[in-house]
């Protein structure tokens, strides 16, 4: 998981803090050291980080924080302030062009930064805020570009206006928007060609673009995993073209989170959009504060919340709801959970944004839904509402049935009588534990899942 590296260490930090009664302005300088040597660690910005320690510093030492009740935790919410600060403070938006004009969006970026996969869930990003979006392919040098941008517009159902290889990309720009105009779309995204590195034909290209034609925003996507490299980019390419904005791409990866805090602060540019993961789904707006909440270990409820009132069916979640209340939970509910929390990205992130950590966490991929489907498809009506059915002779029919060993037969049982007697707990049922409680059980029996 994204920051999983610097947000172990930030919380041994914190851990320490929240352990003493009282701080002294050398408590709080030493764990301000073992902060900066872990913003280091994960390539933020070295003026970045020299100035962020001296503002938390400045706040933390102050009378109000060291004599304070709770010392350590006024510490952490200085910390959170700052570094929420960092990233840009609020969520930025769009510019768009005045109706019935379309909004035109440039996207630039170099290789690999995942720029073309990048405009597909743009799209859809737009789609779902019911905005008629259209995909222009510009990369005239790589022919498997188009492709890609075809079918990527085809997974999210967004229109691609391609002229293929002979035409320069300025006349498709202007030939895009034209058609634009005429079929009433709301937006168009321009998916320009990249480089391998900041070059003078690229950017020229892109000069040509928006002296031809009205651009309402430029957006260069970046790879977060390059750390320090994204920021430069980031800097060359405002420099040298002018942009509005950043996305951020592949923070599902090894990343150490250097990029996602220098960039504003480095460029003045804010990060618009993050991208985390190989979905099309797996595009969200960048909220400080939340960013900030998850680098620190302290979950993201809100961006949870939208995620599953954007994926999850409001009939099937009141069904579901009723069955809870009545104190039934059945195989069928159990798997449809489990396809609920797949939409919304797998459990190691939605445990990753209830700030439980997401280490250790299994994904609940298409093959172990796939399996667990074909099992519970093959018991009868009542054993799928009754497990206490299950004997060793049902079970061997079972796993028959579905084509698996026994051994994930026994293995789904067990995982769905504890998900029953956690749900019982969470609507108020049995020995209670509280949320932290209910989610270290929920850790340990998802650890054994695959």
């Amino acid at each position: 998981m994204a920051f999983e590296s610097l947000t172990d260490k930030l919380q041994n930090v914190f851990k320490k803090l929240k352990s003493k009664g009282a701080l002294t302005e050398e408590d709080v300088r030493s764990a301000l050291k073992e902060v900066r040597m872990a913003l280091l660690e994960a390539d933020v910005n070295f003026k970045v980080v020299k100035q962020f320690v001296k503002s938390v510093e400045e706040k933390a030492v102050g009378a109000d924080v060291m004599r304070g009740l709770n010392p350590g935790q006024q510490v952490i919410k200085i910390v959170n302030e700052e570094m929420t600060d960092l990233m840009g403070s609020d969520a930025c938006d769009l510019v768009y062009a005045p109706s019935p004009d379309p909004t035109v969006i440039m996207m630039a970026g170099l290789n690999g930064a995942g720029k073309t996969t990048t405009c597909g869930k743009l799209a859809l990003h737009f789609k779902n805020k019911s905005k008629k979006t259209m995909l222009a392919a510009l990369d005239v040098y790589r022919p498997a570009a188009i492709e890609q941008l075809k079918i990527n517009g085809e997974k999210v159902g967004a229109y691609v206006f391609e002229m293929g290889t002979d035409k320069a990309p300025v006349d498709i720009a202007k030939a895009a928007v034209d058609e634009a105009k005429k079929q009433k779309f709301d937006i168009v995204i321009l998916d320009t060609a990249g480089r391998q590195q900041i070059d003078e034909a690229l950017m020229d290209e892109l000069h040509d673009i928006k002296a031809q034609i009205r651009v309402d925003d430029t957006l260069l996507v970046v790879d977060a995993g390059t750390g320090q490299a994204a920021v430069d980019v980031a800097g060359g390419f405002d420099s040298k073209v002018g942009i509005d904005g950043v996305i951020l791409t592949k923070l599902d990866g090894d990343t150490r989170g250097g990029a996602a805090l220098s960039i504003k602060a480095v460029t003045g540019k804010p990060i618009m959009y993050a991208a985390s993961g190989e979905k099309p789904t797996d595009f969200d707006i960048f909220y400080p504060d939340r960013m900030a909440s998850r680098i620190l270990g302290m979950g993201d409820v809100l961006s949870l919340i939208e995620k599953a009132t954007e994926t999850i069916d409001e009939e099937d979640a009141k069904k579901a709801a009723e069955s809870l209340k009545k104190g039934r939970f059945t195989f069928n509910d159990y798997l449809d959970s489990m396809k609920q929390v797949n939409k919304m990205g797998g459990m190691g992130s939605v445990i990753s944004m209830l700030g439980m950590g997401g280490k250790g966490m299994p994904e609940i991929d298409d093959t172990m839904l796939k399996r667990n489907e074909a099992i519970i498809m093959s018991m009868t009506p009542a054993e799928r509402e009754d497990p206490k059915l299950l004997n060793p002779r049902r079970k061997s029919r079972i796993a028959k049935g579905s084509g698996v060993d026994i051994m994930y037969v026994n293995r789904l049982v067990k995982q769905f009588e504890q998900m029953q007697k956690l749900m019982k707990q969470m609507m108020g049922g049995g020995k209670k534990r509280g949320r932290y409680g209910q989610m270290a059980q929920l850790q340990n029996m998802l650890r054994g899942m695959k």
